[in-house]
């Protein structure tokens, strides 16, 4: 078994990922497709794809389970080390390990967005939180 998900590997599963929730989609990242899906084409969270960090666990954890499938009939098989394929340990036993990301509510305030069309004045909504615009807003962070 390789000794983590290669670079090539990550890309095919990244684009099969976006055409799953947009088939038109010229994306090749599941990053930038989040991003278009949820800006631009106002998708809901449930119907955006996964991030890449979390797809990349999701990976690992796949590809440990193929590997004690595919080591069944071996007498004594060989196998990883599940904390390094997207596992870790507690007391309770082995659980999934979801994402190296920090959890959405520490930065919930980047999902903050104006309308603004032609810049921004004292009514945006990210002037008002003091905050920078971003591309979720109309203006695209470009005031």
């Amino acid at each position: 078994m390789p000794s983590d998900v290669s670079e090539e590997s990550m890309s095919l599963l990244e684009r099969f990922v976006v055409l799953m929730y947009d088939r038109t989609s010229d994306t090749m990242e599941v990053n930038d497709a989040r991003k278009q899906l949820f800006a631009h084409k106002s998708r809901a969270l449930e119907n955006i794809p996964l991030t890449q960090a979390a797809l990349q666990q999701h990976i690992k954890r796949a590809s440990l389970q193929g590997n004690c499938w595919n080591q069944t009939l071996v007498l004594n098989p060989e196998l990883p080390i599940p904390s390094d394929w997207g596992w870790t340990k507690e007391a309770s036993g082995w659980q999934p390990f979801w994402t190296t990301l920090p959890e959405a509510s520490k930065s919930c305030h980047e999902l903050i967005h104006c309308g603004c069309k032609k810049g921004c004045t004292d009514r945006c909504k990210c002037t008002k939180a003091a905050l920078k615009c971003t591309a979720l807003c109309a203006c695209s962070g470009d005031c």
